[in-house]
């Protein structure tokens, strides 16, 4: 992270990175900094000169750009579980977790997203067993060389179709990810949550049913 990376950081309020980085809720849960309450702080003031280094890394880190699709399969694999599977198993949680506060706090709001939490429980609970049939099954019969898949690959298929089904249902109880006016910071962190998911997710899937599966299904 470049020294003008970390000052930009560095002057940017609490609440403002929770809302708009998917991912510092968790970090800033792990150093107690208060971005709900206390959002209005900025970063290098909450952190104190010791800590802001760290904290702003880790910050840094959940910025992840995209790389260009690869052409080659044993990179295409990598990519996604390091851009996808991890990104999953890293945040779905801390949704989760989001999503049990936010109905808790504003179980009485109109607009309280009654029943995310669980959602987000069960997507996390399917996408595991999804992620574990391609890491242990499908993906080594790729990197083996193997051509002929088209049976796990259309079972994969189906299950993506599942995940976007899913996506659908968050949308719905989101709002399309819109939080209400004065939502308070955890509930606006939420959504930019789920939308980022829901981008991420989409994209995985992209790369997958278009990129990597037509080349062993013909």
């Amino acid at each position: 992270m470049s020294a003008t990376e970390a000052a930009a950081l560095a002057g940017r309020s609490l609440g403002e990175i929770a809302t708009s980085l998917p991912g510092a809720t968790a970090v800033f849960r792990r150093h107690k900094l208060d971005f709900c309450c206390g959002g209005q702080a900025v970063l290098a003031d909450a952190a104190g000169p010791d800590r802001l280094p760290a904290i702003a890394a880790e910050l840094a880190a959940l910025d992840r750009p995209d790389a260009e699709e690869p052409q080659d399969d044993a990179t295409l694999v990598r990519l996604i579980l390091d851009r996808y599977h991890a990104v999953h198993r890293a945040e779905v949680p801390e949704l989760v977790r989001l999503a049990r506060r936010v109905e808790a706090v504003h179980r009485d709001h109109p607009d309280a997203p009654r029943g995310l939490a669980a959602l987000l429980e069960r997507i996390l609970y399917e996408m595991e067993a999804h992620m574990q049939k391609e890491e242990q099954g499908l993906f080594p019969m790729i990197l083996a060389g193997q051509r002929h898949l088209a049976m796990p690959i259309s079972i994969m298929r189906d299950e993506h179709d599942d995940h976007g089904e899913r996506l659908r249902e968050i949308e719905a109880l989101t709002q399309g990810h819109v939080p209400p006016a004065g939502a308070c910071n955890s509930w606006r962190a939420l959504y930019a949550g789920t939308r980022k998911f829901a981008d991420d997710l989409m994209e995985h899937i992209h790369l997958e049913n278009n990129v990597l599966f037509p080349r062993y299904t013909a």
